[in-house]
């Protein structure tokens, strides 16, 4: 393992797989530039009704931009639609060359533990600017503290923090046993494959969250999902993964239209998805305008005509 060209791509997929889909949820902003609240129970509401768990204060939902007491606000919302049943970014704000904040992921974490949600390990400079060994320790460290919670890789082309370690450093993860999974978002097949194997291998029980918005279909190999394109239309991706599961054909179809919208969404530069998500839900309606933070990059207007195209296809399969 390494590079993934030691892969048998036949060998790999899983048919009739019921697929564990985790859906980051986007945070709305109405046309004055406050967070429309309504949208936002409205849409954790609307994911968890499809019948996936809903992600909250993950990038998705501008996590890094939140203020303490919106993110609160967001848990709160989460756990009174999902009765805990929901996962949410256990994020600690730093800057480059800041040490490991073993007390700010603890209190994040506690935030959501108490809400009943589960934690994902939010990266930081000072998480991800350690050692193999280090980052690997900084995280049995929360262990110690956490029933359970989800690890995360993240490329550097979504956060400057971002980090995907070495294959070595998540075998090591893997055998904490309250990290019960972990999101893979380096937007690469190879690197997802070798972790399939090696949890195969490993640790049949550990759940690799695909973050490939690029390639969906890892869910067809054995990787389950922690996206951010799910938020455009979860009761689409849980309508194709009914398909998988059931052995429906109509599952390509719908795999490749979804895959079209996340290839158009998650063009350079990579956090302008975002906002393509944003005139989504002004579109269906889920909001009332397609504003975003100040900071956050914009897609053009011209982005519009191609999406209204591919709601238009979506219907086909509501």
């Amino acid at each position: 393992m390494g590079d993934g060209a030691d892969v048998n791509i036949t060998a790999r997929l899983r048919p009739r797989r019921v697929i564990t889909g985790m859906s980051a949820v986007l945070v709305p902003y109405t046309s004055d530039g406050e967070i429309d609240w309504v949208a936002v129970e409205t849409h954790i509401a609307r994911t968890h009704a499809a019948g996936l768990t809903p992600a909250v204060n993950m990038d998705t939902g501008y996590v890094q931009l939140l203020l303490e007491a919106d993110k609160e606000r967001v848990l709160d919302r989460a756990a009174a639609v999902t009765g805990g049943a929901f996962v949410a970014g256990a994020y600690v704000a730093d800057e480059s060359g800041a040490r490991f904040d073993l007390d700010g992921y603890l209190r994040a974490s506690d935030a959501i533990a108490r809400r009943g949600g589960t934690p994902v390990i939010f990266p930081s400079h000072g998480l991800n600017e350690l050692t193999d060994d280090g980052w690997i320790d900084a995280h049995a460290r929360i262990a110690a503290h956490v029933d359970r919670f989800i690890g995360f890789e993240l490329g550097a082309m979504f956060a400057p923090y971002g980090r995907i370690v070495s294959l070595d450093a998540y075998r090591a993860l893997m055998a904490i046993p309250q990290c019960i999974g972990a999101k893979h978002s380096s937007l690469r097949r190879e690197l997802e494959w070798d972790r399939l194997a090696l949890r195969d291998a490993q640790r049949p029980d550990f759940v690799v969250f695909t973050g490939n918005d690029l390639a969906i279909d890892m869910v067809m190999f054995g990787s389950d999902y922690l996206l951010g394109l799910s938020t455009f239309a979860p009761e689409a991706f849980a309508a194709r993964d009914r398909m998988w599961a059931n052995g429906d054909a109509r599952f390509y179809e719908l795999n490749d239209l979804l895959q079209y919208l996340g290839a158009f969404a998650f063009r350079s530069p990579v956090p302008g998805y975002r906002h393509d998500a944003a005139m989504v839900f002004e579109l269906r309606g889920w909001s009332t305008s397609d504003m975003t933070p100040p900071g956050t990059p914009r897609r053009p207007k011209s982005d519009r005509a191609v999406l209204v195209a591919i709601l238009e296809r979506l219907r086909d399969f509501a």
